[in-house]
């Protein structure tokens, strides 16, 4: 048997705050897993993903510490339009969260964005610059 990626996994300092922000990128997430110590979420495609609080981590292992420097790890979230890119990033600005790359035009052909979740991981927003010929 062949392993196959069926999970990706984010360690978190502040749930319900996490969870507010992929849900505003569309993650369907219930209200009550704010004050859940391990929530998991399945995608469309079939694949989940899943967040586990700092305490959670430590309950199993006891040694574990939270990872230094920029870029624990990094999202992308595809976009329908250049528009929504931007509309996207304005939202989660406006709600707080901390924009890493405003919206440009990328030289590899889509509109592009960052923006730092709860716990300062990037999180990539794109969308093709041109609609599909």
């Amino acid at each position: 048997m062949t392993p196959r990626l069926d999970l990706i996994g984010m360690v978190v300092s502040d749930m319900a705050a996490s969870l507010a922000f992929y849900r505003r990128l569309g993650l369907d997430i219930p209200a009550e897993a704010d004050a859940l110590p391990h929530v998991e979420a399945v995608l469309p495609s079939g694949l989940r993903i899943a967040w586990d609080t700092e305490d959670t981590v430590r309950s199993f292992d006891p040694s574990w510490t939270p990872p230094t420097g920029d870029g624990r790890r990094d999202l992308a979230f595809l976009c329908d339009s250049p528009a929504e890119v931007d509309a996207l990033y304005a939202e989660l600005t406006g709600a707080g969260h901390t924009g890493h790359l405003k919206p440009w035009d990328a030289f590899w052909g889509q509109r592009y964005a960052v923006v730092l979740d709860p716990d300062g991981s990037g999180v990539s927003l794109f969308a093709p610059s041109a609609p599909a010929a």
